[in-house]
């Protein structure tokens, strides 16, 4: 009886016990879902990335060497061409009777404003030496006390006048010579034009090259030193890249640059050459005023495909590790001053400070606060807390 007795009870002590637990069990909380990743040692790039251009490093303009009647070019945009290639042809236009008689008689003019400049110099010359004569005599009278102080610093400041004028005259002189060669340049360059009237004058590329743009395409008249067309090596193209300054300033000639989404399959290497020293403002899409400044690179591998002017996607890399720990860049969150992560051990995350290094968009290097192998949390949930329940799935 007794027996029975103390094992109903213990009966009752487990199924209240059991009870107990079913309730805990149905009301404590359920583990939070949560994306992690790992903590490794792996190389580590960050870099700037802006949208660039590509860019002819070698671009030449040919202009029209005469003024005349300019052929209609019949090459295209694209084309190769070299040095025995006649992109086109200028008649020289008849010389205008009166423009020539006008230039005659500038050349009269400007001879006789030197003969009157000669005449001019010859005269202060001679004033200049009676001064002098003035002056030795004037000090021979002072010497011996026959003219006062005064008298002779006259005689002294005449001299000194006389000189600057003959000086001046002389200045006068040489500037009459050079407008006489100045419009006798003019008269050469007419007559040498007349003696071309009728013979027709062709243009060559200096070296093989490819067009790149025809300025001049249709028949005309052009005067001298018309743009005609724009030239460029086909083998130097360069990238131009348009980053903010605060960013150029942390570029450095040499520099690696990845470029991607240039149209090929693969990411082509490019350095570095030079970023240039004068910024420039831009607006942005926003309508933000931004201080900018381009970074030009040179291609390592063969841009093939590439021409002027083609937009392309560049990654400036500023700084590089072979070997860093590091962790995904999602797993950083600030608690007060520092950063912070999660880290999950034995099914629950728990808080730890870390101390970062550099970082991109998707890594960060880890100086101190964890360790290689570490399991972190990526995108912390707002509910989660020191110590809280978690079921981790890989990234």
């Amino acid at each position: 009886m007794h027996t029975s007795r103390i094992l109903k009870r213990v009966i009752l002590i487990l199924a209240v016990a059991g009870v107990g637990v079913l309730v805990w069990l149905a009301f404590r909380p359920k583990p939070v879902q949560v994306e992690t990743g790992r903590v490794v040692l792996g190389p580590l790039q960050v870099t700037v990335d802006e949208d660039a251009e590509t860019r002819a490093h070698d671009r030449f303009s040919l202009a029209a060497p005469v003024a005349g009647r300019l052929s209609r070019i019949e090459l295209h945009e694209g084309d190769s061409v070299g040095p025995e290639t006649v992109l086109a042809t200028i008649s020289p236009l008849p010389l205008d009777p009166r423009e020539l008689a006008e230039i005659k008689a500038r050349v009269q003019s400007a001879e006789a404003l030197q003969r009157g400049a000669v005449e001019e110099a010859a005269r202060t010359e001679a004033d200049h030496l009676q001064a002098q004569r003035e002056l030795v005599r004037a000090t021979e009278l002072f010497r011996s006390k026959v003219i006062s102080l005064q008298q002779f610093e006259q005689a002294q400041t005449r001299e000194t006048g006389a000189a600057k004028l003959l000086q001046a005259a002389r200045f006068k002189e040489q500037s009459a010579a050079a407008e006489v060669e100045r419009a006798k340049s003019g008269l050469i360059s007419l007559e040498a034009q007349q003696r071309e009237t009728g013979k027709m004058v062709a243009i060559h590329p200096p070296q093989r090259c490819r067009i790149l743009r025809i300025l001049e395409k249709s028949e005309r008249v052009v005067p001298s030193g018309t743009p005609i067309v724009v030239l460029s090596n086909p083998r130097k193209i360069e990238i131009v890249i348009d980053l903010l300054s605060t960013d150029a300033v942390k570029v450095k000639p040499g520099a690696p640059v990845i470029i991607e989404n240039w149209g090929g399959p693969q990411p082509l290497r490019a350095r570095v050459r030079t970023v240039e020293p004068y910024g420039f403002t831009k607006v942005s899409a926003l309508g933000i005023e931004e201080q900018r400044a381009n970074v030009i690179a040179d291609f390592v591998d063969s841009p093939d495909g590439l021409g002027d002017g083609y937009r392309v996607d560049a990654r400036v890399v500023i700084w590089e590790s072979p070997k860093t720990l590091k962790l995904p860049s999602s797993a950083l969150f600030r608690s007060g001053e520092n950063w912070s992560v999660f880290i999950v051990e034995g099914g629950r995350a728990h808080l730890a400070v870390v101390q970062v290094g550099h970082r991109n968009a998707l890594e960060a290097e880890i100086k101190q606060g964890v360790g290689e192998g570490a399991q972190v949390v990526l995108h912390p949930p707002n509910g989660l807390k020191q110590g809280s329940r978690v079921v981790a799935g890989q990234s």
